[in-house]
């Protein structure tokens, strides 16, 4: 058990570190390049990636039960969800706000895996989640100029998230990581696939295309 927390905290920490990386791009894309197009060419290239992955693993949903199968795509479904609030969130805020913001997610997650997965949560857990629940109602700061619908679509997107990693945890140790990974990729790539229809796409610039492409 300890050697698995070790990894599963290391592996946290690079996809954390990650992500943070891909905001970053995908700022500085929203620059010459709308939301919806951004995420079409982001998804087409992470989901070709992940299919060669899957394929090389030789992995698939053959194999799984039914409730797994459900899981992965209530999962793919709040991924959707997530990047569309994240990711408008993200294009309208500024980037500190919006990082400081998610900073509840752990708590969140934390919190909703003891209310509906049973998992044990001391009293110093709990007392470090409603301390950082208050911080992050200072830093959204309701009821003030400060407080935008930027702010509740960045919180809508901590909620998804939340049932995204909720509904992962409940997938048997089985399912392949690979075919997780690559279903949710196809979610959001048809999301902005279908919503790049309301939008008037660019043709990337240099800039533009390295953005998206690191």
């Amino acid at each position: 058990m300890p050697d698995d927390n070790i990894r599963a905290a290391t592996l946290m920490v690079l996809g954390t570190g990650a992500f943070t990386v891909n905001d970053m791009f995908i700022k500085l894309a929203g620059q010459d390049l709308p939301m919806f197009q951004i995420i079409a060419m982001r998804g087409l290239a992470v989901t070709l990636f992940l299919a060669v992955l899957t394929w090389w693993q030789r992995a698939g949903l053959a194999g799984m039960t039914r409730r797994d199968k459900a899981l992965v795509g209530l999962r793919s479904v709040a991924e959707c969800g997530a990047a569309y609030f994240f990711l408008s969130a993200l294009l309208n805020m500024p980037i500190a706000n919006v990082t400081a913001i998610l900073q509840v997610l752990p708590l969140s997650v934390a919190l909703a895996a003891f209310l509906f997965l049973r998992e044990p949560l001391g009293w110093r857990r709990i007392s470090a989640i409603l301390i950082g629940f208050a911080g992050v109602i200072v830093i959204v700061r309701p009821g003030t100029d400060g407080f935008t619908i930027w702010s509740v679509y960045a919180l809508v997107a901590v909620a998804l998230v939340t049932v995204r990693d909720l509904t992962t945890r409940m997938l048997t140790r089985s399912v392949p990581s690979g075919v997780v990974a690559l279903s949710a990729s196809v979610g959001v790539t048809m999301l902005g696939l279908m919503g790049g229809l309301s939008e008037v796409w660019n043709v990337p610039t240099m800039h533009g295309a390295l953005w998206v492409s690191g």
